[in-house]
């Protein structure tokens, strides 16, 4: 679908995450899946845009830091970082 990386912040047993994630695969967007849990930084990384909150899901495309976005939300930062 377009080459800008999209990072899709998650961790087990997130009804959230799994929800989004079945969304974005489904509509054709390559992730990098990272599990906040498993690897090390990464739930650092989203409380820094996630106001000091764990929250998941969590994209991050480009500078565009999205916590719990919708699908719409999702394709509407990669068009804009497409355009860029």
């Amino acid at each position: 679908m377009t080459n800008v990386e999209v990072e899709f912040y998650w961790r087990p047993g997130c009804p959230f995450s799994e929800a989004l994630h079945s969304q974005l695969v489904e509509s054709g967007l390559a992730l990098r899946e990272i599990n906040i849990w498993a690897e090390p930084g990464a739930a650092e990384r989203v409380r820094e845009v996630a106001n000091g909150n764990e929250t998941v899901p969590t994209v991050i495309v480009g500078s565009s830091a999205l916590v719990n976005p919708t699908v719409d939300e999702v394709h509407a930062a990669v068009r804009g970082e497409s355009a860029a």
